[in-house]
């Protein structure tokens, strides 16, 4: 049963995303980089590491959407459904807002809701991290990528005196 409501979830995504880059990305631009080039970045770096994810899973880049791989990589969200879902409430945490990220929530918390402890847990992760859901990475790709992903993930704290 699973499979056919992830099936499903599949194809509304491929029906959609064409859609979010054209009306939500309308914007920004595609980056300057090949999965080879990410390849012959420094071995620490976040371009590397990036070049690494798409060679370890088969992925290629979708324009305009290369800053979702990079928040696979410094926040360990997975890339199957439940985990893609997980990223979202993530995002959602770090103070994403939008219609694409909302119908995807809604709608993968209706499919899969069977994983809503582990939404609640990613939800609130975002909200532990620094803000980078608005980072445009690509100037970040020469960034050691441990150094980025701690740094992320420390929080600012207010400190009154």
């Amino acid at each position: 049963m699973k499979k056919i409501r992830v099936q499903f979830l599949l194809f509304v995504y491929d029906k959609t995303q064409k859609l979010y880059r054209k009306y939500f990305k309308k914007k920004k631009r595609q980056w300057q980089f090949t999965e080879k080039q990410l390849l012959e970045f420094q071995e620490d770096s976040l371009g590397r590491k990036l070049g690494e994810f798409y060679k370890k899973y088969g992925f290629s880049m979708i324009p305009k959407m290369e800053n979702h791989d990079v928040h696979h990589l410094i926040t360990g969200c997975g890339t199957n459904f439940e985990d893609e879902i997980a990223m979202q409430y993530l995002l959602l945490g770090n103070g994403k807002l939008n219609a694409h990220l909302l119908a995807a929530i809604v709608l993968g918390t209706f499919i899969l809701p069977e994983y809503v402890e582990i939404y609640i847990k990613a939800y609130k992760k975002g909200q532990d991290m620094r803000a980078f859901h608005e980072w445009d990475f690509e100037g970040l790709l020469w960034q050691n990528f441990d150094h980025l992903k701690d740094f992320i993930h420390q929080k600012d704290h207010v400190v009154l005196h």
